[in-house]
This record gives C-alpha cells, structure tokens and sequence, in this order.
C-alpha cells in the first residue's frame, strides 16, 4: 500500500495507475445485508431459487453494492495522510457494464486522476475499475472526487 503524506507526493502520482487490490469474494451473504441495508429486496439479488431460472443463472450482487465497495479497494491500495479534513465531494461518473454473480471474485484497479488547487487546499479525482475475475468486462467503473484541505 502507497501512503500519500504531502501535495507534492500527490501531484507526482497524478493521472497515473496506483495499484490493484487482491480479489474479494462476493457472497450471497454479503448481498443480502446489502439488501437489509438497502431495502433493495429484488428477487434478481436476494432469491436464490428463482434467479437459478433467471436472467443470469444465479443471483448477482447490487450495482450500488459494487459502487460502495470501491472506498474499501482504495484503502487496501492507498492511504491519504496529507494534514487536513479530506471530504468525499462526490461521483462524476459511474457505470455498471457488468453483473457481478454471486460467488464471483473482483478485485480493484486504482488510478489517480487529475489534482487541481482550490482556494481550501486540492481536488483529486480517484478512478477504480472493479474487474469479475475470468470476465472481459468489468463490474464497475467510477470516477469519484476528493477534496483535500490544507492542516
């Protein structure tokens, strides 16, 4: 794992990739607490029986359960340790190009975008590809922004 302590170290590994995370598994018992979080019961994610018949001959997990994993494949990539408050500021992009069956494995491609100055200190845009092992397409792909404040 790379830890980012400065601006200057940040500005050094701007738009380039940062690092690729181990694959974690995806069980039904992860999308069924996504579910009861949620309160996205749709059979396609939480009925084991019926999604056998299914689209995609199983359950598969949330597009939003991939989305949420992408601040845990960060941390297992980068640490961001510069002196102030960072904010999540948001999504710019997100798309879902492929459905992560369940008992399937991902793992995270991070890459640093652009760093641009603000008045209160940096916005670095953070882009993850969440890749299925053994598929072409990926899970996820999103684009998210960070604000860094200066200490």
């Amino acid at each position: 794992m790379r830890t980012f302590t400065t601006f200057d170290e940040l500005a050094a590994a701007a738009n380039s990739e940062i690092g690729t995370t181990d694959w974690i598994e995806i069980t039904q018992e992860r999308v069924d607490t996504f579910a009861e979080a949620t309160g996205d019961h749709q059979w396609i994610h939480v009925d084991v029986e019926r999604a056998a018949s299914g689209p995609f001959g199983g359950t598969i997990a949330h597009g939003y359960l991939t989305l949420s994993l992408v601040p845990y494949l960060g941390s297992l990539v980068f640490g961001l340790d510069t002196p102030g408050a960072k904010l999540n500021y948001g999504v710019n992009k997100v798309r879902f190009p492929n459905p992560v069956r369940v008992g399937k494995r991902v793992r995270g491609v991070v890459a640093f975008g652009d760093l641009t100055d603000l008045p209160a200190g940096k916005q670095l845009i953070i882009r993850y590809t969440v890749e299925i092992e053994d598929e072409a397409k990926p899970a996820c792909v999103a684009e998210t922004v960070v604000l860094l404040l200066e200490g």
